[in-house]
């Protein structure tokens, strides 16, 4: 469970990390000048991977493969990115984003099947 804690946080740092500057559409995202851009997602990337690499870490100790640790982790930013797209963003979810997000599922489902 820290494991799946810890990686849900990571992910909601790393995608603000690479999206927020998008907020308020192409004009005002253009407005912004690129190195404060940078600097802003740097920071923030580096609290993402002070969650991400215990979470690695713990979640490997307690019998996880690098497999299932590193599907886990695309499942949980698929989900943190959905959700950030709607409500930062503002974009419509659609059938193709559930689509891909039911096949990432799905991969999941295969790697933790009979563990």
């Amino acid at each position: 469970m820290q494991t799946l804690v810890l990686l849900i946080l990571s992910n909601l740092f790393m995608t603000t990390a690479w999206y927020w500057h998008l907020q308020g559409g192409p004009k005002v995202a253009e407005a912004r000048p690129l190195a404060m851009v940078i600097a802003v997602s740097w920071g923030l990337a580096l609290i993402e991977y002070c969650l991400a690499v215990p979470a690695n870490r713990i979640g490997y100790a307690s019998g996880w493969s690098a497999g299932q640790l590193k599907i886990a982790q695309e499942a949980i930013a698929l989900v943190v990115f959905g959700i950030f797209m709607v409500v930062v963003l503002g974009e419509a979810l659609t059938w193709r984003h559930l689509a891909a997000f039911a096949c990432i599922m799905a991969a999941v489902g295969f790697l933790f099947a009979g563990k």
